[in-house]
C-alpha cells in the first residue's frame, strides 16, 4: 500500500486533472450512451484522451520547462493576449460552474438512491432530503477547500479517484458484454436520430475538458516540478489519459452490459439502480454507484477551485489557494452549485446539455499552446517536435469539427 500511495503521489497533477474529466458528468454521458448506442461512441473516448494526453504533455512540458503559467503567458505572449486570456477564463468558468450544478444535483441523487437501496421504506422522490443533502456535499468540500494546501487537497482527490476506479471497473466486469461487441465502437459512426450529435459533443466536452489542460501549469508550481521534473510530467500526462479512458470506457461498458440489449435508457438516476439490481444484485448496484459518487466528490473539489485559480493565473501566473479572495470565490461557486438542487431539475439533462458548452473553449486553449510551445526563445531545445505538433494541430482541427456539432446539436436542441 505504502508503494501504491507514493506512486499516486507521485503522478499528483495527473490525478487532480482526472477531477476535471471524470467526474458525474462522464459517469453520466457514458452511461446514457452505453445504454442507448452499445460501445458506438468508443471511438470518440479514444480520440478525446489521445488529444487530452498530447495537451497534458504540452501545457506540462512549457510549465516545467519555462515556470509559467498557462492564461498568463497567453496574456504576454500571443497579439490580442489580454482580451484572449480574459476570453478563456470566463469561458472555462462558465461551462464549469455550469456543470458543478449539474454535478451536486447527480451526487445528491446518488447518495439518496442508495439510501433507498438500504431502506426501501424511504419515498421515490425527496425533494427536501436532496437539496439538504447537496448543501451538505458542497459545506464538506468548501472545508476541505480552506484548508489552504494543494498537497492536502491532492490527498483527498487520489483516495476519492482511487475509489471511483476501483468501483467502476469491478462494475463492469459483472456485466461485461463480449469482446467482439465492445471493438466494434472503435469504427468511427454517430448515431442516427435525435441526441446523437449531443452526445458525441458531451463526450468530447467532459473528457478534452479545456481546465484540465489549461490549470495543469498551476498543478506543476504547487507540486514545485522544474526542469528536473521532464520524466515525471510525461508520465503523469500519460497515466492520467491511460486511467480517464480506464474509468470511462467502463462506464459505457457497464451500462451496455446492463441496459443496452435490454432496450432500456437513462432518463433518470434511479435507472442505473433498478436495471442493475436485478443483472448484478444489490452489491454491485451499491459498488457502481459508490463510484458515482465519488466521482462527483473529485470533481466538485477542482471546479470550485477553477475560478480563483484562473484568474489568479491570469493576474500574476500563481498558485493561489490561501488567500480571502479564493475562499470568497470559491463560496460563490459553491451557491451557484445549488442551482440544479433548488430548482429540482432533472440533473442527467442538466448535466449533458452543460458538458456540451464545454467544447466552445478548445480551440482557443489548442491555438494558444501551439504558438507559445513553438516559440525558440522560450522553450530552446524542449520546443515541440513534429509528433507533438501533429498531435496539437490534430486536436485542434477535432476541436473545431466537434465545437460546430455542439452548435448544431444545442440549436436543435433549444430551437
Amino acid at each position: 500500500m505504502k508503494k501504491i500511495l507514493a506512486f499516486l503521489l507521485s503522478i499528483g497533477p495527473g490525478i487532480f486533472c482526472i477531477g476535471y474529466t471524470v467526474g458525474t458528468g462522464s459517469v453520466t454521458s457514458m452511461s446514457k450512451a452505453g445504454s442507448q448506442y452499445g460501445s458506438q461512441l468508443l471511438w470518440v473516448l479514444v480520440l478525446s484522451c489521445i488529444f487530452s494526453w498530447t495537451l497534458m504533455e504540452a501545457y506540462g512540458r512549457y510549465a516545467v520547462v519555462t515556470g509559467r503559467t498557462a492564461v498568463n503567458s497567453f496574456k504576454t505572449e500571443l497579439k490580442f493576449g489580454k482580451f484572449l486570456g480574459a476570453a478563456l477564463v470566463v469561458g472555462i468558468v462558465i461551462g464549469q460552474w455550469n456543470s458543478l450544478s449539474g454535478i451536486v444535483g447527480l451526487s445528491a441523487n446518488a447518495i439518496y438512491e442508495v439510501s433507498r437501496l438500504m431502506i426501501p421504506n424511504l419515498p421515490e422522490d425527496n425533494y427536501w432530503t436532496i437539496l439538504g443533502l447537496a448543501v451538505v456535499i458542497l459545506v464538506i468540500m468548501y472545508g476541505l477547500l480552506i484548508v489552504g494546501k494543494y498537497s492536502f487537497i491532492e490527498k483527498i482527490l487520489i483516495i476519492f479517484v482511487t475509489i471511483m476506479g476501483v468501483s467502476f471497473i469491478v462494475s463492469m466486469f459483472i456485466v461485461l458484454p463480449a469482446p467482439a461487441e465492445i471493438v466494434k465502437g472503435l469504427i468511427p459512426s454517430i448515431p442516427e436520430g435525435p441526441g446523437g450529435n449531443l452526445m458525441v459533443a458531451a463526450f468530447v466536452g467532459t473528457t478534452m475538458a479545456a481546465p484540465t489542460f489549461v490549470v495543469r501549469p498551476l498543478l506543476m508550481q504547487g507540486k514545485g516540478w522544474g526542469k528536473a521534473h521532464t520524466k515525471n510530467q510525461s508520465k503523469d500526462a500519460l497515466f492520467s489519459a491511460i486511467l480517464m479512458f480506464a474509468i470511462s470506457g467502463s462506464v459505457m461498458i457497464t451500462a451496455m452490459g446492463a441496459m443496452y440489449y435490454q432496450g432500456l435508457s437513462i432518463n433518470k438516476v434511479i435507472d442505473m439502480v433498478h436495471t442493475l439490481e436485478p443483472v448484478a444484485g444489490k452489491f454491485a448496484v451499491a459498488l457502481f454507484m459508490t463510484g458515482a459518487i465519488s466521482a462527483g466528490i473529485s470533481s466538485v473539489l477542482p471546479i470550485l477551485m477553477v475560478a480563483p485559480l484562473l484568474i489568479s493565473d491570469y493576474k500574476d501566473g500563481k498558485l493561489d489557494v490561501k488567500s480571502s479572495f479564493f475562499k470568497k470565490l470559491t463560496a460563490v461557486a459553491c451557491v451557484v452549485g445549488l442551482t440544479v438542487p433548488i430548482l429540482g431539475a432533472n440533473p442527467i439533462f442538466a448535466q449533458i446539455a452543460t458538458q456540451v458548452a464545454n467544447v466552445f473553449v478548445l480551440p482557443l486553449a489548442i491555438g494558444g499552446i501551439i504558438y507559445i510551445i513553438n516559440k525558440s526563445d522560450i522553450m530552446k531545445e524542449h520546443k515541440a517536435g513534429w509528433l507533438l505538433n501533429t498531435g496539437l494541430v490534430s486536436a485542434f482541427i477535432f476541436s473545431c469539427i466537434i465545437s460546430y456539432v455542439g452548435f448544431i446539436a444545442l440549436k436543435d436542441l433549444f430551437i
